[in-house]
């Protein structure tokens, strides 16, 4: 069985979060959602309204499920017996670090990660964005996957 993880500090919004998980489960048994926790990062939604607004979406995929963390990745991927994590990438430079990083896991855990692009028409808009409009009340449906809304 391929159990993997998606890590990070994961709003429900994350730009193309919905067709990374959607493309990973055509070759993975399970997914694990990691919401990572970070005292230091400005969220627009606490970690349990973050953590129900995913469970909610993903409620019809019994192959998803949702947990946060505070701990290394890696940590986590083991915490979960993990055996590959998918990583979200927008950009190059997304594409870079995430590369390294990628690297780092293997030669530290042997754990394999895999990186997938969001769709094309998503790469402009990063979630730093879609929080900005938020926090100014503005609609961003559009950005949000299908069927998700944001109370």
């Amino acid at each position: 069985m391929t159990r993997a993880i998606f890590p990070g500090t994961f709003d429900p919004f994350t730009v193309g979060h919905a067709s990374i998980v959607r493309r990973a489960l055509t070759f993975v048994d399970e997914i694990v959602i990691g919401i990572g926790i970070n005292e230091n990062k400005n969220t627009h939604f606490p970690i349990d309204r973050r953590e129900e607004m995913i469970r909610h979406y993903y409620e019809s995929e019994p192959r998803v499920s949702v947990q946060s963390y505070d701990c290394l990745t890696i940590d986590f991927a083991r915490q979960v017996d993990a055996n590959l994590i998918i990583r979200g990438i927008r950009t190059v430079k997304d594409f870079e670090y995430e590369e390294t990083i990628a690297d780092i896991n293997r030669k530290l855990t042997g754990i394999e990660t895999i990186l997938l692009f969001t769709e094309p028409e998503l790469t402009c808009v990063s979630s730093t964005i879609v929080r900005e409009l938020l926090s100014y009340k503005k609609d961003v449906s559009q950005f949000l996957p299908e069927g998700m809304k944001i109370d």
